[in-house]
């Protein structure tokens, strides 16, 4: 059984900081891909940033440079620092896990997510 429990959202103010926690269970995020995604009020889900089991990792271009999607194999935990925090940054912020059955079946996983809010 896969579970993603999601951790240290809040409110901020513009240009400060915020670490996200996602620890894992039922899989070793070591191995597997790992995701953050945002949902903004009234927008749909989006990637933000994945980090691979080959440690390699990429970032949407609303975040790349400001926020570092890490893991920690020992913890099993994802984390996901972000900095310079923009009101744009506003919204749940879900941790995600995938895996494929077959060639192309891929079944997601996520958290419960985490809200964050970032005032101007």
């Amino acid at each position: 059984q896969v579970q993603l429990v999601e951790s240290g959202g809040g409110l901020v103010q513009a240009g400060g900081s915020l670490r996200l926690s996602c620890v894992a269970s039922g899989i070793n995020v070591g191995r597997n891909g790992m995701g953050w995604y945002r949902q903004a009020p009234g927008k749909q889900r989006e990637l933000i940033a994945n980090i691979y089991s080959g440690g390699n990792s990429n970032y949407s271009d609303a975040v790349n440079g400001r926020f570092i999607i890490s893991r920690d194999n020992v913890l099993n935990t994802v984390y996901l620092q972000m900095n310079n925090l923009e009101p744009e940054d506003t919204g749940v912020y879900f941790c995600n896990t995938w895996m494929f059955t077959g060639f192309t079946t891929r079944r997601d996983y996520w958290g419960q997510g985490t809200q964050v809010t970032v005032s101007s």
